[in-house]
């Protein structure tokens, strides 16, 4: 797995967790000699994440939407950075250039980013490992509705046994390398 594309918030989050454990993800990220593919920003999360794997000898690949590139969000010192028109394009991208995805924390654009992914894999447009780093149980609320959804028939058993679920980065990125 060359590339691995990871969503994430373009903010902080209130827990220093969020950005501790961001950290250590991307040291792992270019210990592991991945290519992190991600939104593109500069700000939070995402920011931490990429200048993390920049500083730690990795490279990384940015994605971002035009209106967000105009606003002065855009990461200025990646290995290369793609400016596309649309949200929809960015995750058509960032899916084309990875052979594994992950969340961090973040927001409501990491839940969509990742929910497309698993929808996608569900429907085998893609077939894709797919993760989250669940820091100090920060996905526990959408992983109990997703498995409540498989329980009243709306999400498969098989799918759901390919869901990664980790809260050691490490871990997870093995377990991602090992599926792609």
């Amino acid at each position: 797995m060359p590339n691995i594309s990871v969503f994430c918030g373009s903010s902080f989050g209130v827990n220093p967790v969020y950005v501790e454990s961001t950290i250590a993800f991307g040291k792992l990220i270019a210990e592991k000699g991945l290519t992190l593919v991600y939104g593109g920003g500069n700000t939070g999360l995402m920011g931490v994440l990429a200048d993390t794997v920049l500083e730690a000898g990795g490279e990384v690949i940015g994605i971002i939407p035009k209106t967000l590139f105009e606003r002065e969000r855009a990461h200025q010192r990646l290995t290369k950075l793609h400016v596309v028109y649309s949200m929809h394009e960015r995750k058509a991208m960032m899916d084309r250039l990875s052979q594994g995805v992950v969340a961090l924390p973040g927001g409501l654009g990491t839940f969509d980013e990742i929910i497309e992914i698993m929808t996608w894999n569900q429907l085998k447009f893609i077939n894709k490992p797919a993760g989250f780093l669940n820091v100090s149980g920060y996905f526990d609320h959408i992983l109990a509705q997703i498995n409540f959804a498989a329980e009243e028939g709306f999400v498969s058993k098989d799918f759901m046994d390919r869901i990664i679920v980790e809260t050691d980065g490490e871990t997870l990125l093995n377990k991602l390398m090992t599926l792609s």
